[in-house]
């Protein structure tokens, strides 16, 4: 999704990525983006809870037009109720070597980017 919104925003159309991975999106060189602490592939939230969802939406776009710099995350505070039954429910009980590896890349690539835009 990153790879794809930098492709729209060269079109000239603004985007903003809802993701709970922030490091890969941030990473990656996503625009905009928001992110929540819900369970993957419920970046809106729980399914059918429609006031909820609109809550994230509305802030997404929001978000969009707060943001000023590219590469810019926001932290939405929204929390799962049950998030430690979804987290359970259906990812292993360790995360495969290579997602570890992918996370720890982007996390170093994402903190040396702040650290080259923002020198303390």
């Amino acid at each position: 999704m990153p790879v794809l919104a930098r492709v729209v925003e060269a079109a000239g159309i603004s985007t903003v990525l809802v993701t709970m991975s922030p490091y890969l999106a941030e990473a990656a060189g996503a625009p905009r983006i928001v992110a929540v602490e819900f369970p993957f592939s419920h970046p809106l939230g729980h399914s059918h809870d429609r006031d909820e969802q609109l809550k994230v939406i509305r802030d997404a776009l929001r978000a969009l037009v707060d943001i000023r710099r590219p590469n810019t995350t926001v932290h939405l505070p929204y929390e799962w109720p049950d998030f430690e039954y979804w987290n359970k429910a259906w990812r292993p009980p360790e995360p495969p070597p290579i997602m570890l590896w992918l996370r720890e890349q982007a996390k170093q690539r994402a903190e040396a980017k702040r650290r080259e835009e923002n020198p303390e």
